[in-house]
C-alpha cells in the first residue's frame, strides 16, 4: 500500500525534516509507513459506515432544522448542533429550551418560558456518529446497543423503549426531545412536557406519539415519509421510531468526515502530512500514549474513563437532588468504580469542537492536551476564565459550586485513572499539530446545508 522511502523522496524529506526541527523524537516510520510497534489504525473505507438512504436523509434534514419537534416549537436538533459551530453550538454549557439566539449569542429568554437552568453537559460534535463503530451515545453511554433487550437498546426507559430505530444513532435522537432543558420545555407550559413529567412516553398518549400526530398534520412531511419509507401509506402510518429514522440517515450522510489529511496518509499519500503533524503522530501513538484511549480509525475506544475533568454548571442529577454533582458513567451503571467516568470521544475535526470535556471545561486544543499530560495537577490549578459560558448572573454564582469545593475536587481527583505523561512546550505543540490534521474541511458545511425554510413553517436557526 505505501512506497518505500527509496521510492518516495517526499517521504525521505519528512523524516529529515522530523530530525532537523524536532530533535529527540523519532518517527519511527517503516518502510511501509506503519509506526513501529505502534497502533496506526488502517484507513476508513464506505464498509466503515452505515449505508444512508438519500430519501430518508432529506427528510431527515428537515426534521433535524425544524423546531416543530419541541415542545413550545421554538428550539430544533440544530439549535445546539449546528454547522456554523462544528455541529455543536461553540459555548461550555448550552442553554436549551426557552432561549433566544444561536451559539455563544445564545441567551434565556424572560417571562413564563424562562429557563431554568443551562444545560449540565456539552453539546457533543456529531461527526462519523453514523460508523458502524458506535455502540452507545451520550457523555455516559446511558444508550447503548443490548441484543438482548426486546427493543434493542439498553437505556434509562427500560421497558418503555420500543422496538423499531434502525440503530442507536436513531434511537439517541429521540431523548433530547424528552429533556425538559433540552427541547420538551416544563410541565405547564405544553402537552408534550405534561406527558414526559406523568411518565408517559412511547405508548398512546405520550411524548413520542404526540409529536408524531404533530408531523402527520403536515401535508408536506406526510407526503415525504409515503415517499422515503416503505411502511407509509398514509399519514397515521407514521411514528416517532420513522422520524428518528430519517434524522439519524441525515446526520450519517451530513457529517461523515473522512478526508483530512490524516485520511490520505493512511490511503497512501505521504505528502499530505507535514513535518510537525508528522512528529506529533508519533508522540500521539508512541511516548504521549494518546491511543491508549484514542485507538481506533476515530481515535476513540468508545469506553469510559476518569480523567479529572474539572465540573462546572449543574451537573447531572434527578430532580429530588440538591448537589451539582456529575459521577458520569455511574449513574448509568451503579457502580462505584465508574465514578466520574466519560466516554472517550472521537478526536475527528477536533480543532474545531471547542470548548471540550464533558462540562466544556477547556475552550483551546492546547489546554486539554495539557490536562491530558498532568491530570489532577491540571484540576487543581485550573482557570475558570477559560470557559464560554452566556452570562447570566444567577447561574454564574451557581456554576462554581463543584470546583469551589474542595472535597468534591478531591473525589473527582481520586477517580483519576490517567497517569501524567511529562512533555515539552515543544510536545504540545506538536500533538496540537497531528490534531489538526485530523480535520477534514469539507465535512464542515455538511453535503446537503441548512434549510431555508422547514413544513411547519417555524422559523430556521
Amino acid at each position: 500500500m505505501f512506497p518505500s522511502i527509496a521510492a518516495n523522496p517526499y517521504k525521505a524529506f519528512v523524516l529529515a525534516a522530523i530530525a532537523l526541527f524536532f530533535p529527540g523524537i523519532e518517527p519511527a516510520l517503516t518502510a511501509e509507513g506503519k509506526m513501529a510497534g505502534m497502533s496506526i489504525p488502517q484507513a476508513l473505507t464506505d464498509a466503515d459506515f452505515e449505508a444512508a438512504s438519500k430519501a430518508k436523509a432529506n427528510l431527515g434534514r428537515l426534521l433535524f432544522y425544524d423546531p416543530v419537534l419541541s415542545g413550545n416549537k421554538n428550539i430544533s436538533c440544530a439549535t445546539c448542533h449546528h454547522p456554523d459551530h462544528a455541529t455543536g453550538d461553540g459555548v461550555s454549557l448550552s442553554i436549551g429550551e426557552g432561549g433566544a439566539g444561536l451559539g455563544p449569542d445564545r441567551l434565556p429568554v424572560s417571562g413564563v418560558n424562562q429557563p431554568e437552568q443551562r444545560i449540565g453537559r456539552n453539546s457533543p460534535a456529531l461527526f462519523n456518529v453514523g460508523a458502524r463503530e458506535f455502540k452507545s451515545f451520550f457523555h455516559d453511554g446511558r444508550l447503548e446497543r443490548d441484543a438482548s433487550r426486546e427493543s434493542g437498546f439498553r437505556t434509562p426507559l427500560e421497558d418503555d423503549m420500543v422496538a423499531g430505530f434502525d440503530g442507536p444513532l436513531a434511537a439517541q435522537t429521540m431523548f433530547p426531545v424528552l429533556s425538559g432543558d433540552e427541547m420538551a420545555g416544563h410541565y405547564d407550559e405544553n402537552e408534550i412536557a405534561k406527558a414526559v413529567r406523568q411518565g408517559l412516553i412511547a405508548g398512546p398518549g405520550g411524548a413520542w406519539e404526540r409529536i408524531a400526530q404533530r408531523i402527520r398534520r403536515i401535508p408536506e412531511y406526510v407526503q415525504s415519509f409515503v415517499g422515503a419509507f416503505d411502511n407509509v401509506e398514509t399519514a397515521d402510518d407514521i411514528r416517532f421510531t420513522d422520524i428518528a429514522n430519517a434524522i439519524a440517515a441525515f446526520v450519517a450522510l451530513e457529517w461523515r468526515a473522512d478526508d483530512s489529511s490524516f485520511d490520505r496518509y493512511l490511503r497512501g499519500d505521504e505528502s499530505a502530512m507535514g513535518p510537525a503533524a508528522s512528529a506529533g503522530m508519533t508522540l500521539f501513538y508512541g511516548k504521549a500514549n494518546c491511543s491508549i484511549c484514542h485507538s481506533g480509525p476515530l481515535q476513540t475506544d468508545h469506553e469510559f474513563h476518569a480523567i479529572a475533568m474539572p465540573q462546572l454548571g449543574p451537573g447531572r442529577t434527578a430532580r429530588f437532588e440538591s448537589h451539582q454533582r456529575d459521577i458520569g458513567r455511574m449513574r448509568v451503571t451503579g457502580k462505584s468504580d465508574d465514578a466520574y467516568r466519560f466516554r472517550t470521544p472521537s478526536l475527528r475535526n477536533v480543532e474545531l469542537t471547542a470548548p471540550y470535556g464533558h462540562a466544556g471545561a477547556y475552550s483551546s486544543l492546547e489546554a486539554v492536551v495539557r490536562h491530558h499530560s498532568d491530570p489532577v495537577g491540571s484540576l487543581e490549578k485550573y482557570d475558570k476564565s477559560q470557559v464560554v459560558l452566556a452570562d447570566v448572573e444567577d447561574w454564574n454564582r451557581r456554576d462554581w459550586a463543584i470546583q469551589d469545593n474542595p472535597q468534591e475536587t478531591a473525589a473527582i481527583a481520586s477517580a483519576n485513572q490517567l497517569q501524567p505523561t511529562p512533555l515539552s512546550d515543544g510536545e504540545i505543540a506538536r500533538l496540537v499539530s497531528f490534531l489538526k490534521s485530523l480535520t477534514d474541511h469539507k465535512s464542515l458545511p455538511g453535503r446537503l446545508g441548512v434549510p431555508s425554510s422547514v413544513p411547519s413553517g417555524l422559523p430556521v436557526d
